[in-house]
């Protein structure tokens, strides 16, 4: 919707697509989900995606990569990356420009965590502002969200982010499953602890979630304790109980700018010299991305949920072999 060239339609037979066919490391127990009876062929509007890297803690090379691949191999998207100078003194900033309006979603895998000097120019964060108000799709992927605390926008679209105490709202769950509104100074800082196996609790239906159980486990996944910002105009979709201190805090959440929609998640960890890692080889975790993508560009979802979706009681992973990009490492 949002970029100058023609839109190429083509035709995806969504029951071909990935996983169906891969083998599966599948926890014993696994019990499978129950998949919507709809094998009829569909025409669908190719989604242009562009995915934004450059700099980061983590490996952003290889999350590029691996996020890319899980959009290609199904057929649905036209995956393109921009990749920004990685100094503040570079040369290359004035004429580095990634067009989002050409784009139906951007992916956000920058993060200047402990460099804020090495920022995107103004002008580019004023493109990005506008394109979300105008209606574009926003994926915030994992710690992106730490990126940019001098950009008062950037935080309104994230809703919440790696930020200190004294800034912004942070959101827990009581026990009875209410949202809690800790204010700014109280609490703590955000942070995390040990990556560990997670059950993700569904809070929210969404056609991102549409038919995941209530309950299903992602491995090695990194919960963000008192992730901090506005908190405005948001939609929590999932919690997670922390490990050590069992407080309940938000996974995954929308937020509405403008006529735009950001998507908000600190799934998706890959730390530096990892090779699709578990957390990246979740099904849980493909179908989020897959959904995700496609949900922010037409606001609906029609990637099925597989037969081997990990459950209350068991995750479900592709094996790496499975998985082209394991094989291609730059």
């Amino acid at each position: 919707m949002y970029y100058s060239r023609i839109i190429t339609t083509v035709v995806v037979i969504f029951f071909s697509v990935p996983f169906l066919f891969a083998q599966n490391e599948v926890a014993k127990g696994q019990v499978n989900t129950a998949i919507p009876k709809d094998k009829s062929e569909k025409k669908l509007q190719q989604i242009y995606v562009l995915i934004v890297d450059g700099f980061y803690n983590h490996d952003w090379k290889e999350t590029t990569k691996e996020i890319k691949a899980i959009l290609d191999e199904t057929g649905r998207f036209t995956v393109e990356v921009s990749t920004s100078p990685s100094k503040a003194d570079d040369t290359a900033w004035n004429s580095w420009n990634p067009l989002f309006k050409n784009y139906d979603v951007v992916i956000q895998n920058s993060n200047n965590y402990g460099k804020t000097n090495i920022k995107w120019p103004e002008r580019i964060e004023k493109q990005l502002e506008e394109y979300v108000k105008s209606g574009g799709g926003l994926y915030i992927l994992h710690s992106a969200n730490n990126s940019f605390p001098h950009w008062a926008e950037y935080d309104k679209m994230i809703g919440l982010g790696w930020r200190p105490v004294e800034f912004g709202y942070a959101l827990e769950f009581d026990s009875f499953n209410k949202i809690v509104r800790i204010p700014p100074g109280q609490g703590s800082k955000t942070s995390h602890g040990k990556r560990f196996d997670a059950t993700i609790k569904i809070l929210n239906r969404h056609p991102i979630n549409k038919y995941f159980p209530k309950e299903w486990i992602t491995p090695s996944l990194e919960l963000y304790t008192y992730a901090r910002g506005p908190a405005e105009n948001l939609l929590i979709l999932s919690y997670a109980s922390d490990s050590a201190t069992h407080q309940k805090w938000p996974v995954e959440w929308i937020v509405k700018y403008g006529k735009g929609n950001v998507y908000n998640s600190s799934m998706g960890h890959l730390w530096k010299e990892e090779v699709y890692p578990v957390s990246y080889r979740c099904i849980g975790f493909q179908t989020i991305v897959i959904r995700t993508t496609e949900w922010l560009a037409t606001g609906k979802t029609t990637y099925p949920l597989q037969a081997n979706f990990p459950t209350g009681k068991a995750i479900s992973m592709r094996t790496e072999k499975d998985y082209p990009a394991s094989t291609n490492k730059q």
